[in-house]
């Protein structure tokens, strides 16, 4: 299975340490946000990874090469100086990550998570992975019923976390160009095509200078105890 790093947002919050450094390749703990994602789905079997990128994209491109120092594979899907949104992103790399089901993780998040969980899922048109409401997102996004789906309206809402499997069927309906994946995935959703878990470990959306100072930290801590 592929898998796709989502990594072409402007990251307008994270000014001015965005203005001459891509998002991506902030730095934690001594190296980029990226390369803590790619050896997390290296380490997890997933070694064919496609990364699209906008500002400042080629940074990227010069930074991790083909892959071969993270044992992997890097194709890159370019979108020039704008951005086509997550689901247009999706879309233009359709061609590399070809039919059937892949990954697709947020480029600027910080997880435990282990992604081999999703490789042998049997996915509709998508599997969510949901965490708790971070303090700054408290109203959530999805929810999940008894059954393991996915749904829009509950007392109990939950985080969409930025990691997904979906079936490249699910963005069929869709015209190229700028498109968000939210309105996506709620069509999906009300249709009940998309499956969903909780993970409760650690978990963080990198989206402010702070927030990537706190990573900063909890990164050197766990390896203060390693």
């Amino acid at each position: 299975m592929k898998a796709m790093i989502l990594a072409a947002g402007r990251g307008e919050r994270m000014r001015p340490l965005t203005d001459h450094t891509p998002k991506p390749l902030l730095q934690a703990a001594g190296k980029p946000l990226i390369e803590h994602t790619i050896k997390q789905l290296v380490a997890a079997g997933f070694n064919d990874i496609v990364i699209n990128h906008a500002h400042l994209g080629l940074q990227i491109e010069e930074r991790l090469g083909n892959g071969n120092q993270f044992g992997a594979s890097i194709n890159y899907s370019p979108e020039g100086e704008h951005a086509l949104e997550t689901a247009g992103g999706i879309i233009n790399a359709l061609p590399l990550l070809g039919n059937g089901v892949f990954l697709v993780v947020n480029g600027d998040i910080a997880t435990d998570f282990d992604f081999s969980e999703l490789k042998n899922l049997t996915v509709d048109l998508a599997h969510l992975v949901l965490v708790d409401n971070p303090a700054h997102h408290p109203e959530g996004d999805f929810s999940l019923d008894d059954t393991g789906s996915v749904v829009s309206n509950s007392s109990e809402p939950l985080t969409f976390s930025g990691i997904g499997l979906y079936r490249s069927e699910l963005f069929s309906h869709i015209a190229t160009g700028p498109s968000k994946l939210g309105p996506v995935l709620r069509l999906a959703i009300a249709k009940g095509r998309v499956s969903g878990q909780k993970t409760n470990g650690f978990w963080m959306d990198i989206g402010t200078p702070e927030r990537l100072q706190e990573l900063d930290f909890y990164y050197t801590q766990q390896r203060k105890r390693s």
